[in-house]
């Protein structure tokens, strides 16, 4: 199938992915859009594991109000250099991690920040209610476990659906954006204001 123009630029809109990545990927997928897709999801994957361990201390502190100022929000990421922090594609990520993080209200950036006494606690909490509604013994570890991933994906900021595309999480969105980067990326820390409550990280 001949890989025209005009779908390298649909795959490269969805995917933030360069111009000879995305012909490459649709190449490998004889056109087929959602295999070329997934292709450079998983390849944003390893380019982001591979890039994980490099230092990552420039960027940008992005602040977005919302609702008439009833929602505040402060988010601070980092890439490897100035150049980058600086770019249109890495502001524009900033951003989006700001209205992530005003829309869903995450409490941490990601599952090892939770510490171990609420998981300690919120797992006693649902095995108790699991036995009060007469669940075998059996299965309570199942569900216990079930209950801590549903609170992992909606507390921790890279385990929540991503809110311009319910299939993908935040983590594969910025898995994205690292591989169209070239560049670790690195959400540092944010603050949520909401009128009468604070969430920190």
């Amino acid at each position: 199938m001949a890989i025209t123009i005009e779908m390298i630029k649909q795959l490269r809109e969805v995917t933030g992915a360069g111009v000879l990545d995305c012909r490459k990927a649709l190449e490998q997928a004889n056109g087929d859009f959602d295999k070329a897709k997934e292709f450079l999801q998983e390849k944003g994957l390893a380019t982001a594991a591979k890039r994980a361990s490099r230092q990552a201390s420039e960027g940008v502190v992005d602040l977005y109000s919302h609702g008439n100022g009833r929602v505040g929000v402060m988010v601070e990421v980092n890439s490897e250099t100035d150049f980058v922090g600086r770019s249109e594609t890495f502001r524009t990520l900033a951003h989006e991690l700001s209205l992530q993080i005003a829309a869903m209200a995450p409490k941490y950036i990601r599952e090892e920040d939770i510490p171990a006494e609420i998981l300690d606690r919120e797992a006693q909490m649902a095995a108790n209610k699991a036995r009060e509604e007469g669940k075998l013994e059996t299965v309570i570890p199942r569900i216990v476990e079930g209950y801590l991933n549903k609170l992992k994906d909606e507390t921790c900021l890279l385990r929540q659906i991503y809110i311009r595309d319910d299939k993908l999480t935040v983590q594969q969105m910025v898995n994205q954006a690292v591989a169209s980067l070239g560049e670790n990326v690195v959400i540092r820390r944010f603050v949520r204001w909401e009128l009468g409550e604070t969430t920190t990280q």
